[in-house]
């Protein structure tokens, strides 16, 4: 058995050992639509998202519907950086002014959601399998509203409403969408943005993005909620 081979059979095993452990949850959540947090600096690595989509495949295979809900907090601060823009933080949220908008939209929306969608439809191919990218304001996927955030002042002791701009946090989420793919063997992979219904009418800021952290949890509740009512 040559080296190839080797590592070929050890992968099976790995496989098969996680498939074992595996059994009782994905006989819980069989037929569940099940959202998936992507994120962080493991998005940068090939090696790593290529086993996430063939994860996300298997998911798929095994009846269990994924959704995946990625990030890409270090891509947008690169890009940012090669664009000249300069970001500022507040408590950790990222203040996202309409130039950070353009740029976040562009990176999550385009080069980050398609690498994902792609990458599991590779890792599908040959069991049909196909990863769907999507913004969370196409069709309008999902309802934010405007985050409010206070400050208070170390000197005063007053707290201050702070403007994190262009950042909100998820209300609503139609499913319908979600459920169309499901049911064609598909994964939906979701860039977090929305759109505030509460915004005047043609308003810019109408589009948030909702990609911090703190935002993921409810926006998962949301989708796992209401997909299962389709």
């Amino acid at each position: 058995m040559n080296e190839i081979e080797r590592q070929s059979e050890e992968r099976s095993w790995e496989t098969a050992k996680t498939l074992a452990e595996a059994l009782p949850y994905i006989q819980v959540y069989d037929r569940e639509t099940v959202v998936i947090k992507y994120g962080g600096h493991a998005m940068g690595e090939s090696a790593v998202a290529k086993q996430f989509a063939a994860d996300v495949v298997l998911l798929k295979l095994m009846g269990v519907n994924p959704v995946v809900v990625h990030g890409g907090g270090p891509q947008i601060s690169a890009m940012l950086d090669k664009a000249g823009v300069r970001s500022s933080f507040v408590d950790g949220l990222r203040v996202t002014d309409p130039a950070t908008m353009e740029v976040a939209e562009m990176v999550l929306s385009g080069a980050v959601n398609k690498e994902i969608a792609h990458w599991i439809t590779m890792a599908g191919k040959e069991a049909d399998v196909r990863g769907v990218g999507l913004s969370g304001k196409d069709a309008g996927l999902l309802t934010v509203e405007k985050t409010r955030r206070t400050k208070r002042d170390p000197d005063s002791m007053i707290e201050h409403e702070v403007d994190l701009g262009f950042v909100g946090e998820p209300t609503k989420v139609d499913p319908k969408l979600i459920a169309g793919l499901i049911a064609l063997l598909a994964a939906a992979v979701l860039a977090q943005f929305g759109v505030d219904t509460h915004a005047p009418r043609g308003a810019d800021r109408e589009v948030h993005r909702t990609t911090d952290c703190r935002a993921d949890a409810p926006t998962a509740v949301l989708l796992s909620e209401t997909a299962q009512d389709c």
